[in-house]
């Protein structure tokens, strides 16, 4: 008697084997058809198909491809219910080179509402969200935002040098800009280990740096008159007003970059900043400020707001006569 198990039953369904949709979940299957049976007969040894994961289905035997594997991790948190890739996943799918290929990953983190009841399982690893972020659209497939999918990833790294390394690159690299990233670090309570600050104080320090560089190309490629950079200002023989980025004493307009770092303190240091700027302006010095966003995003129209303020000096009063100083 020949004991060999016989391979399952051909189904008549091209349209599911023809390349177009290659990942679906045990619902999906049974809406084409299918009995739980049938399903199972097709995942048996031998058979065409394989269950990746609990009620995910590949058509197919082999390894699942990268495409295939996020698909999958979607589809198990629910077709139709707000989900996305986080972590290291979406830091790969947002071309970081210092993050590993998406098939040299061995689990892919999945945003979910806080109320889901999901547990992690194979390779998805469920990360709740209090506060859910809008997706981007990468490859086809909803994606944390860079900051948000650095702090998902950072929960889970303890490495120094990988840290200052996703950190540098997320910046560097124009993906973002630090601020956000605090921002991020700070809701996940990241900002407690001592080797994400040591990262963080990097971070910021480069992302003023590249800001500050901005500045210059503004100033440079728009002809616009040059001011004196980095000088603290000072009432003469009176108490300091606080430093700028650049200051046009003969218009006494100042532009101050704004890189604070949006930590527990922010509502305090803002107070400092609006305090300050209040003070130069009753004064009669016009400050602009400009974010680090601004300056890489539309630098022609940050521009044209400093030269429009430079112009705007023959219309005011005189202002204060300030002691400028380098700082």
């Amino acid at each position: 008697m020949n004991n060999t198990p016989l391979s399952p039953r051909p189904l008549p369904l091209p349209h599911l084997t023809d390349g177009r949709q290659r990942v679906l979940t045990s619902a999906q299957l049974r809406a084409h058809g299918l009995t739980g049976a049938e399903i199972g007969a097709q995942c048996r040894a031998g058979g065409p198909w394989q269950q990746v994961l609990p009620g995910v289905y590949v058509l197919h035997q082999g390894p699942p491809t990268s495409e295939e594997r996020l698909q999958a991790a979607l589809l198990y948190c629910g077709a139709g219910s707000p989900a996305m890739i986080t972590g290291l996943a979406a830091l790969a799918l947002h071309q970081f080179s210092s993050v590993p290929p998406l098939l040299a990953l061995d689990r892919i983190d999945v945003l979910v509402g806080r109320t889901r009841r999901l547990r992690s399982t194979g390779w998805v690893q469920i990360v709740r969200a209090q506060e859910f972020p809008e997706p981007e659209e990468v490859t086809g497939l909803p994606v944390a935002p860079v900051a948000r999918a650095l702090a998902d990833a950072l929960t889970q790294v303890t490495d120094p040098t990988t840290v200052r390394r996703l950190l540098t690159e997320a910046v560097r690299g124009g993906h973002c800009e630090p601020g956000s990233v605090v921002r991020e670090l700070n809701r996940a309570r990241l900002l407690s280990r001592p080797h994400v600050v040591d990262a963080v104080d990097s971070l910021l320090a480069e992302g003023r740096a590249l800001a500050e560089d901005r500045l210059y190309e503004m100033v440079r490629a728009y002809a616009l008159p040059d001011p004196l950079w980095n000088v603290d200002l000072r009432l003469p023989g009176g108490p300091h007003l606080g430093g700028v980025d650049a200051y046009w004493p003969d218009q006494a307009v100042a532009v101050e970059l704004d890189t604070r770092a949006p930590r527990q303190d922010e509502d305090a240091l803002w107070s400092e900043y609006t305090r300050k700027r209040e003070h130069l302006e009753r004064l009669g010095i016009t400050v602009v400020h400009i974010t680090p966003r601004k300056l890489r995003d539309s630098l022609e129209q940050q521009a044209t707001v400093v030269r429009t303020a430079l112009m705007a000096s023959t219309d005011r009063a005189p202002s204060a006569y300030v002691v400028v100083l380098p700082r």
